[in-house]
């Protein structure tokens, strides 16, 4: 095992980890010597081990004079777990490789500075180096949650191949085919919020839980369903808010909403969250974006209508892109398109996207965006 690999298999461990450690980063590492692995782990969901003490424990005594590969720069202060570089140096790793520098204030360059001081070879990988920008990727979403105290914005589109959402009857199930279908719900899996509209909602009643039967070996987690529904439109009845669907359901609503509804929507076990209200009378999505990041959600994933796509496009709020696109046309001018009003009139104001990866998905493209900060 050289370090090259080593990284890879951190890689792989941290990206398993995806949702489950919020609002911490999902992290792998692994303990390697003579070309065999002595211990491996990642980062634990929030408040346990993180993932270099998760491969110490493994490696046990072996650990003595062994290397580290690690996805993320080791932690270095008292938080709700101890420094991770205590126990590096406490275990006699004599050489540490870092993916990429923490971008917590609290840590960033503390962590190496620590472990160069104790004597070990620390090494970080170059920016431009492909290890190194798989991991700055995994740790994207965390690193907003601390620039802007709100979460990445997630978008999920599937459409047809001339950029249509639903047929000029409203009928969108299904455009993509089942293997774009379980890749949204691995998606959805590794976010904290699913989010939708109330028109979303009375249109298709989904549960918005994450079902993968076919993987019965794999974790399932839930994110929390978000339903904005500024005009109190959301019934009892509704598939999501039935006392076996599993996961927690939050309805954003406006000071116009009728108490009558909300105290129906806390019987029927949601939590009802009362936001400030736009000049248009729906529910301010920035207001909603800042008690998210508030409640240490990193990642909304966001699945529409039209609406709310459009509403947070306006917002600023995405950053990433998820697009199915499948081989269909559906034509006509009354069909939905995925981005509401109000749009962009000018080019100059439109996000732009980058392109990072495109594959087939079954009979359809997945197709994956960051957008282009600062442009142009």
């Amino acid at each position: 095992m050289n370090e090259f690999d080593a990284m890879n298999l951190a890689l792989k461990l941290a990206k398993a980890e995806q949702g489950f450690t919020s609002p911490n980063p999902p992290v792998g590492a692994v303990i390697f010597k003579n070309n065999a692995i002595l211990g491996a782990g990642a980062t634990q969901p929030y408040g346990g081990p993180h993932a270099e003490i998760m491969a110490l424990r493994e490696a046990g005594s072996s650990a003595t004079g062994a290397a580290m590969a690690v996805t993320l720069e080791p932690h270095s202060f008292f938080g709700h777990t101890p420094p991770c570089t205590n126990a590096i140096i406490a275990a006699g790793i004599t050489k540490v490789i870092i993916a990429t520098t923490d971008p917590n204030p609290l840590v960033s360059g503390n962590g190496v500075r620590q472990l160069q001081n104790a004597g070990i070879t620390t090494e970080v990988l170059q920016q431009n180096n492909s290890q190194s920008a798989e991991a700055q990727e995994l740790i994207a979403p965390f690193r907003h949650w601390l620039n802007h105290k709100e979460p990445m914005g997630i978008a999920k589109i599937a459409m047809s191949m001339d950029g249509k959402i639903a047929t000029s009857r409203r009928e969108s199930q299904w455009i993509t085919g089942p293997e774009s279908r379980r890749a949204g719900h691995l998606l959805r899996q590794r976010c904290d919020v699913i989010l939708i509209g109330a028109q979303t909602l009375l249109q298709d009643d989904p549960l918005l839980t994450t079902r993968l039967p076919d993987e019965k070996e794999l974790r399932v987690r839930h994110p929390v369903r978000v339903v904005l529904d500024s005009q109190g439109r959301t019934p009892a009845t509704a598939k999501m808010l039935r006392p076996d669907t599993p996961g927690k359901t939050i309805i954003a609503a406006t000071p116009a909403t009728p108490e009558i509804w909300r105290e129906t929507m806390r019987n029927a076990g949601a939590e009802l969250l009362i936001l400030p209200a736009t000049v248009a009378g729906r529910v301010d999505i920035s207001a909603l974006w800042q008690e998210l990041g508030k409640r240490g959600c990193i990642t909304a994933l966001i699945e529409g209508g039209a609406t709310v796509l459009g509403a947070c496009f306006a917002a600023n709020l995405v950053y990433r892109a998820h697009i199915f696109l499948a081989p269909i046309v559906i034509g006509g001018v009354s069909a939905l398109s995925p981005v509401g009003d109000p749009g962009f009139a000018a080019l100059a104001d439109a996000p732009r996207f980058q392109w990072s990866s495109a594959e087939h998905c079954g009979e359809d493209i997945y197709i994956f965006g960051k957008k282009i900060e600062n442009y142009p």
